[in-house]
């Protein structure tokens, strides 16, 4: 929306992100259905659709057996999500198609996979490129990796990667140090301080009721624990007599105020899951922290249990990477119309 489309809808399968999509988006319609299983008829009919009417899809199949995070698995069913994703494209006969996915599906057994996406969609018509892109590049205070794939019908104009918009990456402290400290339970519904950082203050907007930020329930000896991490530690500062005796190598480890965050996940709650431990403070991420790093805006609501939020968040792509791939498909659209003599849609 942002980039100067008018959307349609969505389409997803999991009902609280179908919630989430419409109470933040008012007007639009998410429409509950897998699309292993909905036919394009359905589809259509659902929006009101035929195929020629929409100029640009947009999806993200899942292919979780492909993350760089945790045990990739290359036989993961899901892997194979994207030929329902490329069927709809085939129903609906868009000019431009867009494809977010994970870091690892780039070079998933030795590339194959890719080669076997570009081609797949060659064989329906399609020109398609890939390239891995960093959210950070883009203002959002991340290093979140994606592959990203864009293509365009054969015989309309070509489309852009984005060129990277900015030259220093925003920080974790420039994203969420204006809002207030939490202790263990704890939560707080005001901000007790203005915004201190441009970011901060396009995020927060004309916002005066803060919401999703309630700290995990952590135990006392994991308080502990965290108390001895300095900012941008790890577990080596642990003293021995209390080093836990589980978890990976960058496990009770804290994120670096001064840098960028690493990819956000649904398991930012957790000290003991990876580098997601708050900076300074003795806690995992809140919800609305996960938000700020995300990009998202403070307006933004998300629905359904504190376990299904931080997982929709986890799972999200940062709006603004989505803004700046979006405007290079809107410049391509306007380019095909020019081309084409035709009046333009866009302001």
């Amino acid at each position: 929306t942002r980039a100067g489309m008018d959307i349609v809808g969505g389409i997803d399968s999991w009902t609280d992100a179908a919630a989430t999509y419409e109470h933040n988006l008012p007007g639009h319609r998410c429409m509950v259905a897998d699309l292993a299983t909905v036919s394009p008829r359905e589809v259509g009919s659902f929006f009101g659709i035929r195929p020629g009417d929409i100029d640009i899809i947009a999806g993200g199949p899942p292919c979780q057996g492909f993350s760089t995070i945790g045990r990739r698995n290359d036989e993961d069913p899901r892997n194979r999500l994207w030929n329902h994703f490329r069927d709809i494209v085939a129903a609906f006969e868009p000019k431009y198609l867009l494809i977010e996915n994970v870091e690892g599906l780039i070079v998933a057994q030795g590339g194959r996979i890719r080669d076997s996406i570009l081609r797949s969609f060659e064989r329906i018509g399609y020109h398609i490129e890939c390239r891995l892109l960093r959210a950070g590049d883009y203002g959002v205070p991340q290093l979140r990796k994606r592959t990203i794939f864009l293509g365009h019908r054969i015989g309309e104009a070509h489309v852009e990667f984005p060129e990277p918009l900015i030259d220093e990456h925003l920080t974790v402290a420039d994203a969420i140090f204006d809002l207030p400290e939490l202790k263990s339970r704890q939560s707080a519904e005001t901000y007790t301080r203005k915004p201190q950082t441009a970011y901060q203050k396009a995020r927060r907007k004309d916002v005066e009721h803060l919401t999703h930020h309630e700290a995990a329930n952590h135990p006392p000896h994991l308080v502990k624990i965290l108390s001895h991490i300095p900012d941008g530690g790890n577990r080596k500062s642990i003293p021995d007599r209390i080093q836990p005796r589980s978890g990976f190598h960058n496990s009770y480890a804290r994120l670096a105020s001064w840098k960028p965050a690493i990819a956000i996940t649904s398991t930012m709650r957790k000290p003991s899951s990876a580098r997601s431990t708050h900076p300074q403070q003795n806690r995992g991420l809140t919800v609305r922290e996960g938000l700020r790093l995300q990009s998202f805006d403070d307006d933004f609501i998300v629905l359904g249990s504190r376990t299904s939020q931080y997982l929709q968040v986890g799972n999200a792509v940062p709006p603004l990477f989505a803004e700046a791939i979006g405007r290079q498909l809107v410049n391509a659209f306007h380019a095909r119309k020019a081309r084409k003599g035709e009046r333009l849609l866009f302001s």
